[in-house]
């Protein structure tokens, strides 16, 4: 009877804990020197991040293929749940200046700057990838932390990514 009692309780409990709301943030801000990002609500930081970026890290993206990862402040406007690089959430860039700046080099300012995870076939490897600047300008996490800002990052959620 005790046993009933408690597998009962249980299932009680379970959809609470399973299907709990998480509080989404209202703001993401990167310090590329630090290699940071944050999950901020409220102006306080809720979650912390070590980040990698594009190849060519120094600088904010000029063009398609320079391996940059944009400077400024952008959208996190849409997500993408089988991306290449497990999960991805999608950052506004280009914006109206970038595309200009582009025009003047006469070049195209590129697209698909992502936060993202890595690549699910990675295994053995996933550390490695933390140490070093190896995406085509986008913002890498681990796939466990990626499933952590998932859960807390809306579309539409303000994303600020400093030098």
């Amino acid at each position: 009877m005790r046993t009933l009692k408690f597998c009962l309780f249980s299932l009680l409990l379970l959809p609470t804990l399973a299907f709990a709301k998480i509080n989404p943030v209202d703001e993401v801000v990167v310090y590329k020197a630090k290699h940071l990002m944050q999950l901020k609500r409220n102006g306080k930081v809720v979650k912390s991040y070590k980040v990698v970026f594009g190849k060519n890290p120094v600088g904010h993206k000029q063009y398609a293929g320079d391996s940059r990862t944009p400077e400024g402040r952008y959208t996190l406007n849409w997500k993408k749940k089988n991306s290449t690089f497990y999960r991805a959430i999608h950052v506004s860039y280009p914006n109206a200046a970038d595309r200009a700046r582009a025009a003047k080099l006469g070049k195209s300012p590129g697209g698909a700057i992502m936060i993202h995870g890595q690549k699910p076939h990675w295994k053995g490897i996933e550390k490695y990838l933390t140490r070093m600047n190896w995406t085509d300008g986008c913002i890498a996490v681990t796939n466990p932390e990626m499933d952590e800002i998932w859960a807390m990052v809306n579309p539409g959620t303000p994303i600020e990514i400093f030098p």
